[in-house]
């Protein structure tokens, strides 16, 4: 079961010009998706039209199996959201600020300390928050969009504003969430390398159009497709007659010859034959794509 789903979904602030063309997001229930793309590139605009925030133009939106715009009230009961920042009172701490929401949620008390402790605010819950970070107003948006128990979180950059150690634990706090209570996570961020230790599933858009969707296993079978062997020798010229009379292509780009992947046997073999024709290898390695080289692939045009 799909957890979000919509089916041709676009989106216009101009005549004539598309935001979102067509946009078919298939998000399971149970997932972490990565939702990824360059800035303007509709992310945004997407989940504003996921949690109703925009009025739908063209196509539909599902969550939990049911109809946004015949059951928006029941289903918004059930996610939390962060998109772009949160609107925090400065002259509130952030237990007040949680207090507010946590009457209009009607929620236990005792959540407010629990979602501190989740984001790490627990010893600064009763400071003002316009004498937090932006680190800190970072971490409190999550703790408000964590405060109802949702089912569903959709989160639009939820590390900015933190250092490196403040991604960590927001990146392992993601992971329990899904993993202990079954929390279905759809995060957008520019943090490639971050999303790919995290994520199970990724969409890729780019000028609106969704030009990549699937789990995370498939995007590592693209990049294993995409991966290469660059070698590094004391005569390229040579090494290239040599390999070729082995019916191995190569190719020479710069100072570095590359060659298909090969099983491990047959790297070992092609390097032995190399030195034993008097060629001297500097340098031999697997390449592989991560998933920033892949992004860039799709989204160069």
């Amino acid at each position: 079961m799909y957890c979000i789903e919509t089916t041709h979904l676009s989106h216009q602030f101009a005549a004539g010009k598309n935001i979102l063309d067509d946009i078919n997001l298939r998000i399971p229930t149970g997932s972490i998706y990565g939702f990824l793309g360059p800035n303007g590139a509709g992310k945004t605009t997407t989940l504003r039209l996921i949690l109703g925030l925009l009025k739908k133009q063209k196509g539909e939106i599902h969550l939990f199996g049911q109809s946004l715009s015949q059951n928006r009230v029941a289903i918004l009961r059930k996610l939390g959201s962060l998109i772009e920042t949160s609107s925090l009172y400065g002259h509130l701490t952030a237990a007040e600020n949680l207090l507010l929401l946590q009457k209009i949620y009607q929620c236990p008390k005792t959540r407010i300390p629990e979602v501190l402790e989740l984001v790490g605010l627990s010893d600064t819950a009763h400071k003002k928050v316009s004498q937090f970070s932006l680190g800190m107003k970072q971490r409190l948006s999550i703790a408000v969009a964590l405060l109802n128990h949702p089912e569903l979180l959709i989160l639009d950059e939820p590390t900015n504003g933190l250092d490196p150690n403040g991604i960590i634990e927001m990146r392992e706090l993601f992971k329990r969430l899904n993993q202990e209570q079954k929390t279905t996570i759809l995060i957008s961020s520019h943090l490639l390398a971050e999303i790919e230790k995290l994520v199970s599933h990724v969409g890729i858009i780019h000028k609106g159009q969704l030009l990549f969707e699937g789990t995370l296993e498939d995007l590592i079978h693209k990049q294993q497709e995409s991966s290469c062997l660059s070698l590094m020798t004391s005569d390229n010229f040579r090494s290239i007659q040599l390999l070729q009379a082995l019916q191995t292509s190569v190719q020479q780009q710069n100072d570095k010859l590359v060659l298909p992947l090969l099983p491990l046997e047959q790297i070992a073999q092609l390097n032995r034959h190399l030195v034993q024709n008097g060629i001297d290898v500097y340098h031999l390695a697997v390449e592989k794509n991560d998933l920033e080289s892949i992004f860039m692939e799709l989204v160069k045009n």
